[in-house]
């Protein structure tokens, strides 16, 4: 089975302390359902319309991990927390399975 990959790509954050308070309960939620944090942090370097901004990047066993957490009581009440304090994209990817 392929592995699967969460990219949040941060346009802008509004609100740090929503961010930091979204944080709190997300990170502990992803990290039980097996997440592994593969980057983190502001961009190093960008192209194209690339922006200078956080970046997450986490791997999971299995796309439907990554959804099911997603969707899951504890990560949707994580993301309350955040409302509208950042813009980002968030997308979950399969990896390939050579």
């Amino acid at each position: 089975m392929a592995k699967a990959f969460w990219v949040a790509a941060y346009r802008e954050i509004y609100n740090a302390e929503k961010l930091a308070a979204y944080l709190e309960p997300a990170t502990p939620t992803i990290k039980a359902a097996g997440g592994k944090f593969i980057a983190r942090g502001p961009a190093a370097k960008t192209y194209e319309q690339g922006l200078l901004q956080r970046t997450t990047i986490i791997e999971f066993d299995s796309l439907q991990t990554a959804i099911d957490m997603h969707d899951g009581p504890q990560y949707q009440a994580a993301l309350q927390k955040l409302g509208n304090g950042v813009n980002r994209d968030l997308r979950l990817v399969e990896g390939v399975d050579d």
